[in-house]
């Protein structure tokens, strides 16, 4: 059973504490939190003290997604704040090995993200650090965008290197995913699923999260 991760990133945070018990209820297994810097990504979004509020509103797992530059810098702040998996791009740092051993030091399980555009040989020599790969099926910066079909063939690849390495780690896909691509998704290899608006513009989010699921 694959993980279904809703992105709060399209949730209405009007009402917050609401949307994540409904999303729990609903029988989601993550919570993903997009983090923004406007550097990195031309978005702004929120920081540690928004994991926080998740943290004590909810006791789904909560998965952090650093689209930031200079990620180090924040990484202990967003431990801290009670992140269970931690995720950098290895675009913004040129010293990935230790951004993760940074990450594992802090009892979080870690994680690298790549941009659609950026090949899988750049992580291949930390494999053996990684508790999950995220692909990015869209690239990065904003919600609702239209998943780049390309991006199977790499998810292939991807699950094909892990084996190579003898790596459990979860492959999730971030991007376009919905009712219409999560089948072609896991079939490619991805074990885990970022959902925003595929999940926070329905209204029945039980409903949906069952449909995906059955969709795998």
């Amino acid at each position: 059973m694959g993980i279904i991760a809703p992105s709060i990133l399209s949730a209405d945070f009007t009402k917050l504490r609401d949307e994540l018990n409904n999303i729990e209820q609903a029988g989601a297994d993550w919570i993903h939190i997009d983090v923004m810097d406007g550097q990195f990504v031309p978005n702004i979004t929120y920081g540690p003290i928004i994991v926080d509020a998740c943290k004590r509103a909810s006791n789904l797992v909560l998965d952090v997604h650093l689209m930031i530059e200079t990620p180090d810098a924040l990484i202990p702040e967003f431990a801290k704040a009670g992140a269970d998996y931690i995720s950098v791009h290895q675009e913004a740092c040129p010293h990935l090995h230790r951004s993760l051993q940074l990450i594992k030091s802090l009892g979080v399980k870690a994680g690298v993200a790549l941009n659609p555009a950026t090949p899988l040989s750049t992580i291949e020599y930390v494999i053996d650090q990684l508790d999950f790969v995220l692909l990015m099926s869209v690239n990065p910066g904003f919600g609702g965008q239209k998943f780049i079909p390309s991006c199977i063939e790499k998810i292939k690849a991807l699950s094909a290197l892990l084996a190579k390495h003898h790596s459990d780690a979860i492959i999730q896909v971030d991007g376009g995913v919905n009712m219409d691509t999560i089948k072609i998704v896991s079939n490619a290899g991805a074990t885990s699923f970022v959902a925003g608006s595929a999940i926070f513009n329905t209204e029945d989010y039980k409903q949906t999260i069952l449909a995906l699921r059955q969709n795998m």
